[in-house]
């Protein structure tokens, strides 16, 4: 535990990238921030930075370092929360790395759910892209990780798998709308935005465009998916994202459907943690809460 403000202070250097900027970051003199790491690399027995002329970054020991800082303060957090439940107060906090999806609707709802029942826990939310979403995991910087079509999966502890179809958005009243069913070669013939190649929406359409000799050319392309909902109410263009994101469209200007599953074949939103982690108690709960969420949801 007497090492717990040290492990700070050396967070803060590695984030800032120089003893000046974690300084100012912690409210420290530079010299004094300075004496602290020496000291405690001198405990330790090993430099853990590398000194740079522009700054400072650790070096091999110092990443050993990190994962033990990193374990440490989630294996703390994780009796911190056994400990409270024991006195049948619930406290704690939860990070979740996720999709751009979950954020108009799903997470909303669910984080409202619990905290009515917990209301001494804390949430925090980390938009991220389905390579971004893992690293999360890795370095504990999230909890619990709900994306779409995920990259790798080697250390992702799977907790549930919903299959999403890909929905083609667009402006009310366009002739998509009259399709018996919803081919992508014909919202192909339209202007399109679409996500960065960072997504797995656009994964998915790469995939099956290039199936049928076409290639994805966007007008507008973004890292926003509620720039892709606003957009298409401004210009006919066709945009695309999966259902847990939208709602039926109720006079919002757009319409959405899904494309036909023989020309892109649904998708997964995978619910997960890190293999191996014990979860804080309030993450392990949050986490089975999310679990019955989209379980009903596949059952619609």
């Amino acid at each position: 535990m007497r090492y717990l403000r040290t492990f700070e202070l050396i967070e803060a250097v590695v984030r800032a990238g120089s003893i000046r900027k974690a300084a100012e970051d912690t409210n420290l003199t530079a010299s004094a921030l300075n004496r602290r790491i020496q000291g405690f690399e001198q405990e330790f027995g090993w430099p853990i930075f590398e000194r740079l002329p522009r700054g400072m970054r650790l070096n091999p020991a110092g990443e050993l370092l990190m994962h033990h800082i990193r374990l440490q303060r989630t294996d703390l957090a994780r009796v911190q929360s056994q400990v409270a439940d024991l006195s049948g107060e619930r406290r704690g906090h939860i990070s979740i790395a996720c999709s751009q999806a979950l954020l108009p609707y799903f997470l909303p709802e669910q984080i409202a759910i619990y905290r009515a029942e917990h209301p001494g826990v804390t949430f925090s939310i980390n938009v991220r892209d389905r390579a971004q979403a893992e690293r999360d995991l890795a370095s504990y910087s999230s909890d619990l990780a709900l994306v779409f079509e995920p990259v790798h999966l080697v250390d992702f502890d799977l907790l549930y798998a919903l299959p999403q179809r890909v929905h083609a958005l667009y402006r009310t009243g366009s002739p998509l709308d009259d399709k018996p069913v919803l081919r992508l070669r014909d919202c192909l013939d339209h202007r399109l935005v679409l996500p960065t190649q960072a997504y797995g929406v656009r994964n998915l359409l790469e995939v099956a465009a290039t199936s049928i000799g076409r290639t994805l050319s966007p007008a507008v392309e973004t890292e926003s998916f509620d720039l892709i909902r606003h957009y298409v109410t401004q210009e006919d263009v066709v945009g695309f994202q999966i259902p847990i994101g939208l709602k039926p469209p109720h006079n919002a200007g757009f319409g959405h459907r899904p494309l036909a599953e023989r020309d892109v074949p649904p998708g997964q939103l995978l619910l997960g943690q890190l293999k191996g982690r014990a979860l804080p108690v309030a993450s392990a709960k949050f986490g089975r809460q999310l679990v019955v969420a989209l379980e009903a949801i596949n059952a619609q």
